[in-house]
């Protein structure tokens, strides 16, 4: 979703994606390499389809909570918190997804939602 969104506007073409596959053990050399580049407070947001409660963010935090990771400032871009992983509506659904993909790929900092 977000390859295609960055995709449907051309000013958002030169917005890094970065997929992060493997979470345990953490691959940490390889994504401080990745991230080498890249000046002392630049703005990553982790983007979770799950709510702020579910899925990987808290462990993910804590990573970046490191040495070799706390130049950066890191945001959550994902569904608010929930008791369940999923709205059980189509409708709502669509509507929390536009709203990922908008806070992932906005140009200006965005707060964790």
């Amino acid at each position: 979703d977000l390859l295609d969104a960055r995709e449907a506007d051309a000013e958002l073409a030169d917005v890094p994606i970065l997929r992060l596959e493997q979470l345990y053990p953490f691959p940490g050399d390889v994504l401080a390499d990745v991230l080498a580049d890249y000046p002392d407070g630049t703005e990553i947001r982790w983007v979770q389809e799950e709510p702020a409660n579910m899925g990987a963010w808290r462990f993910i935090r804590e990573r970046f909570d490191a040495d070799a990771f706390d130049r950066f400032k890191l945001v959550r871009v994902s569904r608010p918190e929930s008791a369940s992983p999923a709205t059980g509506s189509g409708s709502s659904h669509k509507l929390e997804q536009a709203r990922l993909m908008a806070g992932a790929l906005e140009k200006s900092p965005c707060a964790a939602k």
